[in-house]
Formats: structure tokens, C-alpha cells, sequence
């Protein structure tokens, strides 16, 4: 499964990115807002930073506008992609532009019967948004297991993310439901690293380094 990061902090994906995890970013207008950065600035500079796919977010609500946002999006770099929300607009302009060789991410994506129709028209990626399905009282990784399992079916080539991620465990669980990413917050990737007993067995190593140290004065 690869890792993307949903942020539009810069920091954070230049620190992401040194790890060596990193396969792409989503990243949209209320994420620029919330590090204070203008929108279209901000993704061109990640494109810049990230050799990955870039995800970034298209806000008209017709047809046509988000076609013709998405082509002006295209062309900041040669890895945008464009999201674009699931509702009957959108998906008529997914079609347009998929077959225009732009590539879309279809987001807040909340059923399996969404995904599907995603699929039909084109989308290079699906999010499956399984936080918020939870915070509504939903079961999430049910749903992600039904987006996949259809896809399965019929051998659909998008590729699905799980999106909306809370905590470590819903990477986990989606990795074994057979998603093909996670996009998933700064923090919840520095958890994804952090295990107590990693981090007791590299106090024990370093106490006994020591004391061999020590030892052979």
C-alpha cells in the first residue's frame, strides 16, 4: 500500500519526503487556508517538492467549470491530479477530462455504489473518506471492504484511497483490506513510527553500548 500525506504544510511534506515513505499528497483549499498559504502557489511547490502524484481540489459545483478549473489545475504540473467531488456534476466532468487525459480523484467518496460509479467514468482514484463515515456513526472499514471487494470483481483499475484517516490502526486496517493508499495526517504518520517497545529496546541497546564502552577502557 503506499502513503501519501494530507496536509498543505510544507514542512511537514519536506520531512515526510526525507523519510523515504512518500509516494504522493492530497491536499485542498481548507488545508492552504489553515497553514495560510494561497492555493495554487502552495501546490505548485509541493509538485516541486513531491515526484508523486499531487491531489488537488477543484471548487466549482457545475460541469463545466470544474473541466475548465481542472484543465488551468493540469497545468501547474505534469503530476496534478484533480479532485473532484462525487456528485452527478462531477461525474460528467470526470468523464470529459479523463478522456482528456487528465487525472482525477474522486473524493468524498461514502458508499460502494459512489465508488463504482467513479470507476465508470474514469477516475484514476477513489476516497473513501472512512473517518467521517465513523464520526456519523457509520462503520468506515465496512465500507472500504465493500469498495474493494466490488473492484476486485472486476478487475477495476482505480486505485483506492482511504482517506479521512483518524489513527494508526485505520492505516493498519486498511492495508489488510487491500487499498492501494493511504493519505493520511502528519501526526498520524509520526504515531505510525512510534512503538514503546522500539523505543525501550533502543534505550536497553544504548545502555549496554555504553557499558561495553566502558568496559574495554
Amino acid at each position: 500500500m503506499k502513503i501519501f500525506i494530507d496536509t498543505a504544510n510544507i514542512d511537514h511534506i519536506k520531512e515526510v519526503n526525507s523519510w523515504g515513505i512518500l509516494s504522493g499528497v492530497t491536499t485542498n483549499p481548507t488545508l492552504c487556508a489553515r497553514e495560510g498559504r494561497e492555493f495554487r502557489s502552495a501546490v505548485k511547490k509541493i509538485c516541486e517538492m513531491v515526484k508523486g502524484p499531487v491531489s488537488a481540489e477543484a471548487v466549482s459545483m457545475d460541469r463545466q467549470g470544474i473541466v475548465e478549473e481542472a484543465r488551468e489545475l493540469s497545468k501547474i504540473a505534469e503530476n496534478i491530479v484533480v479532485k473532484v467531488p462525487m456528485m452527478v456534476e462531477g461525474l460528467a466532468a470526470t468523464k470529459v477530462l479523463s478522456q482528456e487525459g487528465i487525472k482525477v480523484n474522486m473524493t468524498l467518496v461514502f458508499s460502494a455504489n459512489q465508488a463504482l460509479l467513479a470507476a465508470q467514468v474514469g477516475a484514476a482514484y477513489v476516497s473513501s473518506f472512512i473517518g467521517r463515515l465513523d464520526d456519523a456513526g457509520n462503520d468506515g472499514m465496512s465500507i472500504l471492504a465493500d469498495i474493494v471487494a466490488a473492484y476486485d470483481n472486476y478487475d477495476i483499475e482505480t486505485e483506492i484511497i482511504a482517506a479521512s484517516i483518524r489513527h494508526p490502526m485505520h492505516v493498519t486496517q486498511a492495508a489488510l483490506l487491500g487499498a492501494d493508499i493511504a493519505t493520511v495526517p502528519y501526526d498520524v504518520l509520526k504515531a505510525m513510527v512510534k512503538h514503546p517497545l522500539t523505543d525501550r529496546g533502543i534505550e536497553r541497546f544504548l545502555e549496554d553500548w555504553n557499558k561495553l564502552k566502558k568496559a574495554t577502557r
